[in-house]
């Protein structure tokens, strides 16, 4: 078939079989998300669950692009979007999977009402990606018995 193209992933490259490897016509490493690309992906989350109802639609939240805009000046109008670029700073090494799951756990796990505020479900997130973090060590230490 001349006009097939197969694209495959993995996100545990360092395991990949070497034959299957050379396989292929074209290679390309796509590494972890950046800061940016994470409060984006973050972003259109949280734009999701507002529009659904689970967030209140009472702050504002700006967009990447806008939020460079401002210089990241600390100010009452771009302090919610600060914490959301600061918590994507806390996020890096995650893998996209992870990503989207941390609204859902922040909410799950630590939101104290089915309807939250921004504030409230951004500090729930913070602890959703201290947890993720954590459950990452737990894992990835070997037991001591």
């Amino acid at each position: 078939y001349p006009n097939v193209l197969i694209v495959t992933t993995s996100n545990i490259s360092g395991t990949l079989d070497l034959a299957f490897v050379d396989r292929a016509d074209i290679k390309q490493y796509v590494g972890l998300p950046s800061q940016a690309a994470i409060y984006q992906i973050y972003y259109s989350c949280i734009a999701e669950l507002r529009r659904i109802g689970i967030i209140l639609d009472s702050e504002l939240l700006f967009t990447l692009r806008d939020l460079e805009s401002t210089n990241m000046i600390i100010k009452d109008v771009t302090k919610l979007s600060l914490l959301l670029w600061e918590i994507a700073g806390q996020s890096v090494g995650f893998s996209g999977r992870t990503l989207r799951k941390i609204p859902f756990l922040a909410h799950a796990l630590h939101a104290d009402s089915p309807v939250v505020s921004l504030p409230r479900f951004l500090s729930a997130m913070q602890m959703a990606v201290l947890k993720q973090k954590e459950d990452k060590l737990q894992i990835s230490v070997p037991d001591s018995c």
